[in-house]
């Protein structure tokens, strides 16, 4: 008679462990994206105890980050990669909108001023992705007009990239979101007065800066 030898099966916050960790490793689950347990515990058919365990555990380990009245996200990655690519956006976006300054009239300020007003009433129950995809859609008004397409094809590149490394800068520094809305109906200002092109850039870069400097002492503030 041989012995058999038994294994315990992992235990229910395990497996969700090792489940959500899977997420974030094949990039499903992207940084800044938020984890809500009813949803995760539903996929996984389990009551959301487990998940929460499982999730304390990944904060532990630097994956998770936990906000008071944002929840549990996934962990700002790659920041050098997010860095690199924030810096590159400032700049290409920022000569792109200056280029595209002389192209875009009364219509377009209108339409860009109007999308400014809807981000800022998100504001009182803000939704990072929902104001990162507005945000998108404002920017693309004052670049897209940009006569170099190969300068536009690099601000798409790096938009692109943005969300690839992250669900939204904003979920990270939400306090943020209305800083940005200021600045935007700033760059507005400049374009509708005509003022020089060197201006409209620069605004536009420090612009982007700012949300990366936000991002970065967060990362800081949160490093382990």
């Amino acid at each position: 008679m041989t012995d058999t030898v038994t294994t315990s099966a992992p235990s229910k916050s395990q497996q969700a462990y090792a489940w959500i960790k899977a997420k974030i490793a094949d990039g499903t689950y992207v940084s800044g994206y938020r984890l809500v347990l009813g949803t995760i515990a539903k996929e996984l058919g389990v009551s959301v105890v487990p998940v929460r365990e499982a999730i304390r555990l990944l904060e532990s380990e630097g994956l998770v980050t936990f906000e008071r009245n944002v929840g549990a996200q996934v962990a700002l990655l790659d920041e050098d990669e997010y860095v690199s690519t924030m810096q590159v956006l400032s700049i290409v976006e920022g000569a792109a909108t200056a280029l595209s300054a002389r192209k875009v009239g009364p219509d377009e300020i209108a339409g860009a001023r109007a999308i400014n007003d809807r981000m800022k009433a998100t504001l009182a129950d803000f939704q990072p992705h929902h104001f990162t995809d507005l945000n998108l859609e404002f920017h693309s008004v004052l670049f897209e007009s940009c006569p170099n397409p190969h300068l536009l094809d690099l601000v798409h590149r790096g938009w692109a990239r943005l969300r690839v490394l992250r669900d939204s800068s904003f979920s990270f520094v939400p306090g943020r979101a209305a800083e940005s809305v200021r600045e935007h109906d700033e760059i507005l200002d400049l374009i509708e007065a005509g003022a020089p092109a060197l201006d409209i850039e620069l605004a536009a870069r420090a612009h982007r800066a700012r949300t990366l400097d936000a991002v970065v002492a967060y990362q800081a503030a949160h490093r382990h």
